[in-house]
């Protein structure tokens, strides 16, 4: 195989690192709800072995650079972005692997938040006389297994907020019309991002005004469950959802008290229906409560849910703290109106100090369009976002 060299690099181990992050990536979409991770094997600054999990339920990232290096491998380095998985899953734990190959030395980016792993992986090494490091470019190795992490910490998915808004700030006219703010090419990103989600979310009100597919167009490398807020099982039948149910799945999330005829006629159509509590005073404002809802899509392994609206769905998780990244379509158009709907509704926040700030923000221009990209930091106010213009 073609192997890269380090020797004009001041420090090898960051290009190696950097190297095997970038492998790692490849993986975004097919492995889910396991992270994203990357591997490199090293001798006398060479890369022998490389390879990055490239599906789930397949090899792990270091089977993959082990099977590439074969028994070169053996007094080798080993650059991994995660900590080494020590258990038994869909397959064998890659410590074993690890410690049979002969490597001299492991060098991982961050441990794994999984209580499966969660430095028993590292302990393993220890006690098989491998020697480790722990904490090359950590911060972009946390990073790209921030949705794994928040699943398997916190049982929830990660949550994208996404929305097309006019530079004034709306998402509609005042009559409702939104067809079209952005442009072909923002639209086109969109159905990337819903073609490596795990669930597209809305409002029923939003189905009932735009009738939406909300599927990936073309496919995408998974398969998105439509999942609608319907509190009382309104979805018309004749809506494209219901319609096309038998071919990509329907969630239809509904109150407990939901009539039971409406439930069966859309079962019937191949709609699955999920019975979550009801709001209270206590819970920011939805007809069911939105915490429950992200419970139930957890225990389904759900790691990323796209959320495309509407304002009160998006207002009612800030107000939960569930929103976890942003991607905001901004078209360079202006309609007015007082009661032109805006991105996020729910009660906001009351000091400009608490604002949520986006951090590793990206700002792309899409022939016209501005598209807004990042995680969110909470009460960040002035805090340095690590803006990025893309070239």
């Amino acid at each position: 195989m073609a192997t890269d060299t380090a020797d004009q690099i001041e420090d090898p181990r960051q290009h190696f690192m950097l190297r095997a992050l970038e492998l790692a990536r490849q993986g975004e979409g097919h492995v889910e709800p396991n992270p994203m991770v990357g591997c490199v094997i090293v001798r006398s600054g060479e890369i022998i072995g490389a390879g990055w999990h490239c599906k789930y339920g397949g090899p792990h990232a270091e089977i993959e650079a082990l099977r590439t290096a074969g028994s070169a491998a053996a007094g080798a380095t080993l650059y991994v972005t995660l900590e080494p998985c020590c258990h038994t899953g869909k397959t064998p734990p890659c410590t074993r692997a690890i410690i049979e190959a002969k490597l001299a030395r492991v060098v991982v980016g961050c441990e794994d938040p999984n209580p499966q792993v969660a430095g028993q992986g590292l302990a393993e090494l220890r006690a098989a006389g491998i020697p480790f490091e722990v904490g090359l470019h950590e911060e972009q190795a946390r990073m790209l297994i921030a949705p794994f992490a928040k699943l398997v910490t916190k049982k929830r998915p990660w949550v994208l907020a996404k929305w097309a808004m006019t530079l004034d700030g709306k998402l509609a006219t005042p009559t409702g019309n939104s067809q079209w703010i952005s442009n072909s090419l923002s639209r086109k990103v969109v159905h990337q991002i819903r073609g490596r989600v795990d669930a597209i979310l809305v409002g029923h009100g939003t189905v009932k005004q735009d009738d939406p597919r909300l599927t990936a167009r073309p496919p995408g490398t998974r398969m998105a469950t439509r999942v609608v807020l319907d509190s009382h099982a309104l979805l018309s039948p004749q809506s494209q959802l219901a319609r096309t149910a038998n071919q990509t799945p329907v969630l239809l999330a509904v109150r407990e008290d939901a009539p039971a005829d409406r439930c069966q006629r859309l079962v019937q159509l191949g709609l699955e229906v999920a019975k979550v509590p009801a709001n209270d005073p206590s819970h920011p404002g939805m007809g069911i409560r939105l915490d429950k809802l992200l419970d139930m899509l957890g225990r389904r392994n759900m790691t990323n849910v796209l959320v495309e609206g509407g304002s009160h769905v998006l207002g009612a998780l800030m107000a939960l703290d569930e929103i976890d990244e942003v991607h905001a379509f901004i078209a360079t158009k202006l309609i007015g109106g007082a009661t032109a709907p805006t991105p996020i509704a729910g009660p906001g926040l009351a000091r400009m100090a608490d604002a949520w700030q986006l951090t590793t923000a990206e700002v792309e221009m899409l022939e016209g369009d501005i598209y807004v990209r990042g995680r969110v930091g909470r009460g960040r106010g002035n805090a340095d976002c690590g803006l990025r213009i893309a070239e």
